[in-house]
């Protein structure tokens, strides 16, 4: 499902900065929108609900995220509406036929490579993706997309050729469009619970469809890198698809979620929330995640070996690539390894932040020139209205302004204080400049983008890797990490009072802001794929 607005954002982005395409252009798992097979009307249901949960996983609640444009309209002129594509969302999978493939592509006549860039259905993976992609176009190379159907119409309103899969088993639009409003409406209590909680109920359904996406996408994908021919194939997911290894072609990992998605004995698991010393969380948490993803890691192995592929280790969906692996952890924060990554083959990117030009702040009615907070709990956290609402009524006693993304849901508010201005969707990357603390959910883009402009954090995690970065944040004292829920007035209110009264933490972020602005995220990784694409056997080193 693709909203509106960000489709116009594309197409905006594409009319502004792209040559043939009216002047060159200007976000761990495939969104989990296939459902597995019905055991039982119960487990179905539980995956169902499970998959949309993380904004990291779904394009459909991602999509809410753009569902309009800011009435704040930023300097940039707004294209044509474009015509609204299909949604797509979980449904238990449906057999997927291979793709009709098309016409054989001739090879490039100048020295620029095909890079096929095939990630997640999420907003965040996306856009990251995107910004590569832009890199490769200015350096010659013919970037083309491979995306879920849900995506129609992203990444050709920047300008870029894009292929389609079915990850959602083909359900239908409109029952598509019930399933999220549905799901969240019933299920906010799975984001009350702990990590270690969260597994059988959230993090194990997950997975289920993570597993499904893999599957029910396979021929199509396949078809597709056939026809294609790439040079290289870049993958930023949690999970293996065996298309990318079976077509003979170097291929790339890019991890846009928390580092510690690759494991290493002295980190925390992956999705565990456990601060970095805390060894006893880090035990109880991995053994309850390997006895309950079971069932679907035996079932994503079975899909392996049906395909000719080796099966994985209890826990282990995917392998790091052995041509290059690329993350965007920032430097001052990451983790102390037992086991170094060899350079050789993990580069780290220090963010990937897209171009989303300028954004012009509003008027307030109150409150005007004082310190300007932005607030955005991604797609699926702006349907817990009560929270929101709770926060809003607190905001309006503050000495502050507010900007705050609140997704499809704006017309439920109502005497919003005039401190405050809503907007179902905000260009983040353009808005966090001019703000003096961000508070969001810790998902990877919003957890690199407060970092890389040098503003302070709060983080008041869900799900997913948001309870990773929130840790994180914390422990390394960047930000802090406050409970989505069991906050009182006075504890929110003083954090924020603390943290945008911090002068040693804005030298920290200032100092962390600049390492990560001078490494030019983007440009790095589109310079590490076209070696990869160039010369696979040069390609190790390169930094």
């Amino acid at each position: 499902m693709m909203a509106k607005a960000a489709r116009k954002k594309a197409k905006t982005k594409a009319k502004k900065k792209t040559g043939a395409a009216k002047k060159t252009s200007a976000k761990r798992a495939a969104g989990p929108k296939t459902a597995a097979k019905r055991k039982a009307a119960k487990t179905n249901s539980a995956r169902k609900s499970a998959a949309g949960a993380t904004s990291k996983r779904s394009s459909a609640s991602k999509a809410r995220k753009a569902a309009a444009k800011p009435k704040a309209t930023p300097k940039k002129k707004v294209a044509p509406k474009p015509k609204k594509p299909a949604a797509s969302a979980p449904l238990a999978p449906a057999k997927a036929g291979p793709a009709t493939p098309s016409a054989p592509r001739p090879a490039l006549k100048k020295k620029g490579k095909r890079v096929v860039l095939y990630p997640e259905a999420a907003f965040g993976p996306a856009l990251n993706c995107v910004g590569i992609a832009q890199r490769l176009r200015e350096m010659g190379h013919e970037p083309i997309f491979v995306c879920d159907k849900g995506f129609k119409g992203v990444f050709e309103g920047y300008g870029f050729e894009e292929k389609l899969v079915d990850m959602s088993g083909g359900m239908p639009d409109e029952e598509a469009a019930r399933f999220w409003s549905d799901f969240i409406a019933q299920h906010l209590p799975h984001f009350k619970l702990s990590p270690i909680e969260q597994i059988p109920t959230y993090v194990v359904p997950v997975w289920e469809m993570i597993v499904d996406t893999a599957v029910n996408s396979h021929e199509m994908l396949l078809a597709h890198l056939q026809s294609l021919k790439p040079d290289v194939v870049c993958v930023d997911n949690v999970i293996l698809f065996p298309a990318i290894k079976m077509i003979g072609k170097p291929w790339i990992r890019i991890i846009s979620c928390s580092e510690n998605e690759v494991a290493d004995p002295d980190i925390p698991p992956h999705l565990s929330g456990c601060g970095e010393n805390d060894k006893a969380c880090f035990q109880a948490f991995e053994a309850e995640f390997l006895k309950q993803v079971k069932p679907a890691h035996d079932r994503f192995n079975a899909f392996l070996a049906k395909v000719g592929h080796p099966s994985y280790e209890l826990g282990e969906f995917f392998e790091t690539s052995p041509y290059l692996n690329l993350l965007l952890y920032p430097k001052h924060l990451r983790f102390k390894r037992r086991h170094a990554l060899d350079p050789k083959r993990f580069q780290y990117l220090d963010g990937c932040v897209r171009d989303e030009g300028e954004y012009k702040v509003p008027k307030f009615a109150a409150n005007e020139g004082k310190p300007l907070i932005y607030v955005s709990f991604g797609s699926l956290g702006s349907a817990d209205v009560e929270l929101y609402k709770r926060m809003i009524a607190l905001f309006g006693r503050l000495p502050y302004r507010f900007l705050m993304n609140v997704g499809d849901y704006i017309d439920q508010y109502h005497d919003v204080p005039g401190n405050v201005h809503l907007e179902k969707w905000y260009p983040q990357p353009a808005v966090i400049p001019h703000v003096d603390l961000f508070i969001h959910h810790g998902g990877n883009n919003s957890f690199n983008e407060a970092l890389y402009f040098g503003k302070p954090a709060i983080i008041m995690p869900y799900c997913w890797d948001g309870l990773d970065n929130a840790t994180r944040i914390q422990d390394t004292g960047y930000g802090a990490k406050l409970p989505r829920y069991a906050w009182s007035d006075d504890e929110l209110a003083g954090t924020i009072a603390r943290l945008i009264g911090d002068g040693a933490m804005k030298l920290k972020l200032g100092t962390c802001a600049r390492y990560m602005q001078s490494q030019n995220g983007p440009e790095k990784a589109a310079r590490l794929i076209a070696r990869v694409a160039e010369e696979p056997r040069l390609a190790e080193g390169v930094s």
